[in-house]
């Protein structure tokens, strides 16, 4: 079986306990705005730029916060991927304004902090480490969904 190792940079933009997720129009999952880090490009640029192209909207990163390792099986062969995450905000989103997608395929909302499982977000992990990397204050978290 064939396999691909992915590198993505994903926004935790957390407004008044609320986190921005995004969901890809008829996916089960939902999952942290960003996108894919192309080569030789810094991962904070990678992640300004992708939410640039998604929201329309100039996004501050503010901080490394942690990075999460996933994996799953497609038809077409194992994917690994790996997140960098970073605290982020932009003034315009303000937690309670729908935020509008510029991509077709994507859309956006918020969801409570203490309520992540029930979007069923992806990397699963996030839904219990998030709250506790946020909560603590922590820099460079390490999580896995492989074992």
């Amino acid at each position: 079986m064939s396999g691909s190792i992915e590198l993505i940079a994903r926004a935790v933009i957390v407004v008044d306990g609320h986190v921005l997720l995004a969901h890809k129009k008829g996916a089960h999952t939902t999952f942290l705005p960003g996108g894919h880090i192309e080569f030789g490009e810094p991962a904070e640029t990678a992640l300004a730029r992708e939410l640039r192209e998604e929201l329309g909207l100039p996004v501050r990163v503010v901080r490394f916060l942690g990075a999460v390792e996933h994996g799953w099986t497609e038809p077409a062969g194992r994917v690994h991927e790996l997140n960098l995450l970073f605290n982020a905000g932009a003034p315009a989103l303000d937690g309670r304004t729908p935020v509008m997608s510029s991509e077709p395929h994507l859309e956006f909302f918020w969801q409570p902090m203490d309520r992540l499982a029930e979007r069923h977000l992806e990397p699963w992990i996030l839904c219990s480490v998030l709250p506790e990397w946020l909560g603590a204050g922590v820099f460079g978290g390490w999580a896995s969904t492989l074992r």
